[in-house]
Formats: C-alpha cells, structure tokens, sequence
C-alpha cells in the first residue's frame, strides 16, 4: 500500500427518519392510548372513593326516613345497587354499566344519576368556561404589558395585585366579592343562576338575565384563576425581550405593537397553554366553592348532600363528570400544543 492511499474507516449508516407527516398519526394514536389508559385509572379511582369513606349508604338513607327500612326491603336496596357483593364483583357491575351508558340510581333522589347531571352539568361547565376564558384574556394581556413597561408604577402594581390574588382561595374570594357586590353595594344578585318564572320571557331576555346571574360567580373564579397566568405571561416576556431576534426585530423599525403581539407573546403561547391546561382541574374543584357560596345550580348541588348521604351513584357520576372533563380538555389543549410547536407533533 502506497503512502498516499488513505484508509477509509467504514462510517455507520444514518437512521432512517420517517417524515413527520407520517409520524403524527403514530404520535396522535400513543396521545390516544394514554387517555384510554387514565380514563381507566381514573374510573377506577372514582370507584372506589366513595367506598373509602367509613359508614353504609343504606344506613344513612334510613335516618332518613320517618320509618325504618324493612330487613326485607333493606336487602331489596343492597342487591339493587350491589351493596350485597363483594368489591370486586361490585367493580365488574360498575364498569359493565359504564360501558351501556349507564350511571346508576341515587340512592336519596331515586332518580336516573344521568338525569341529575344533565340537569346540573349545563350550569358548571357554563361557569369554569367562562372563567377561564376571561382570566386568560385578562392575565394574557396584563402580562404581557406588564413586561412591556417592567420596572415601571403600571407593572409593580400588576405585580402585587395579582400575587395577592394568587395566594387568595377561590371560597375567600367569592365571599369576598359577594359581600362587597352584592350585599353592600347590591349590583347583582346574591344567589341563584337565573330568575325564577322566566319561562315566558324571549330568548335574548333570558341570555341577559343568565349573564347577569353569573357575574359574580364568574368574577370570584376568574380572579383565582388570573394570577398564575399573569404571572408565567409577564416573566415569559421579560426573558423573550432579551432574545436575539427581537432586538433585529426592533432595529428593523417594527411598530411596539407588532413586536408585542406578532413576535413576543408568540413565544409565550406554549407555556400558556401548557398552564391553561393544569387549571382546568383547578377551575372545575374551584367551581364547587364558588357555586355553594353563591347557592349556583351546578354539580356542587349534587355534590354536597351526596358526600352527606354517602350517596354512591350520585357521587361516581359526579366525580366521574369532573375527571372526564378535565381529562378531555387536556386532551384538546395537548393537540393544540402539538399543532402550535411541530416538534412535540412528530415525537
């Protein structure tokens, strides 16, 4: 072998990359097998909570009564809601009538638990969807100006006001705002989602008596909700203005208004949304404070006198509603995620 020929070390084959309009689907089916498997641990969970708590469902629907149930009719209620089977046979009949479609019975109301929550559902997914639409709006726009203007009277302001309210329970915010709204300085009403006898009224007379209904509701959630987005918007920001290309952006001679909106909150769009998504669970545990304060027609309704009367159904159905709303927004909000930074979309 001559002194100029070169040895060539044999190099390892590059990895075959599938496009990643072929893997999206790939990556879509593992987000779905994920859900499947939580929506299973979460029934599971929703199972066997109330179970945990101490007492017998059927004792409690007997103080009830102006009579004592009958041994015989006591065991007509167990066998009707599987109080009489061991656990996991009740497990199985619960998970075989999730499958039909079917939640059950409560036990206090003797009614459908579907029926109840059709009838209660409506008004809490009402209230932590506005909430969470109004603090986004809110705590998006005030960060991002706060950090605008960082180190100024506008900003400190913003700061301390909304690090008190992030410190501050939904249920002290809502007594709050009911006592100075509504009993001191009567703007709106103290309790209830709409007026009573309101059948006759039109269409738009209702959707303005509704709105009115829920303002302050809606106002006590919202503040709870506003800080910590106000918070993650106005230091996203600040980090962003250092960034290398919103100095180019702004040699360019771009207008504030386009560097604020087109390039910088741009940027903060993905930790937003990974945080919107975390206080859905906040908003909808939230929500039940605020509806027993302000005596609001949602699941909060059921809730309570079913923990008070270890209702079974009436609580699975309940806790099961919440969890599958959380659970599906999240959902939602992970493929917007990946729709939003292709990165994560192809992974």
């Amino acid at each position: 072998m001559s002194t100029t020929d070169e040895v060539r070390v044999p190099q390892p084959a590059e990895p075959v990359r599938l496009p990643a309009s072929s893997r999206r689907p790939a990556a879509a089916g593992r987000r779905l097998l994920v859900y499947a498997v939580t929506v299973w641990a979460m029934v599971t969970v929703v199972f066997l909570l109330p179970r945990a708590v101490p007492g017998d469902p059927l004792g409690y629907y007997d103080n009830g009564l102006d009579s004592p149930l009958s041994p015989e009719y006591r065991a007509v209620l167990a066998a009707r809601y599987h109080l009489d089977q061991p656990l996991v046979s009740q497990y199985r009949s619960y998970l075989g009538e999730l499958l039909h479609g079917d939640l059950g019975e409560s036990i206090t109301a003797r009614q459908p638990v579907s029926r109840l929550i059709r009838q209660r559902l409506p008004w809490t997914l009402l209230l932590v969807g506005t909430s969470l639409a109004v603090s986004s709006a809110v705590g998006f726009a005030a960060g991002v100006s706060a950090a605008w203007r960082r180190g100024g009277r506008t900003d400190r302001r913003l700061l301390t006001a909304m690090t008190v309210l992030h410190g501050v329970p939904e249920y002290a915010l809502a007594v709050l705002v009911l006592l100075v709204l509504a009993a001191r300085v009567p703007l709106f009403p103290a309790v209830g989602a709409y007026t009573p006898y309101m059948d006759s009224w039109g269409v738009l007379r209702k959707t303005v008596d509704v709105a009115y209904h829920l303002a302050l509701p809606a106002l006590a959630l919202s503040l709870g909700l506003v800080g910590t987005k106000f918070l993650l918007v106005r230091n996203t920001t600040v980090s962003v203005l250092g960034q290398e290309y919103m100095l180019l952006a702004r040699a360019k001679g771009l207008s504030e208004r386009r560097l604020k909106y087109r390039h910088a909150s741009r940027n903060v769009l993905l930790p937003f949304v990974t945080v919107l998504g975390l206080q859905v669970a906040f908003a909808a545990g939230g929500s039940l404070f605020v509806e027993t304060v302000f005596g609001y027609p949602g699941l909060a309704s059921l809730m309570l006198p079913a923990v008070q009367d270890l209702d079974f159904p009436l609580l699975e159905g309940c806790f099961l509603m919440l969890a599958l709303l959380v659970l599906t927004v999240n959902l939602l909000l992970d493929l917007v995620y990946a729709r939003l930074d292709p990165r994560v979309g192809a992974e």
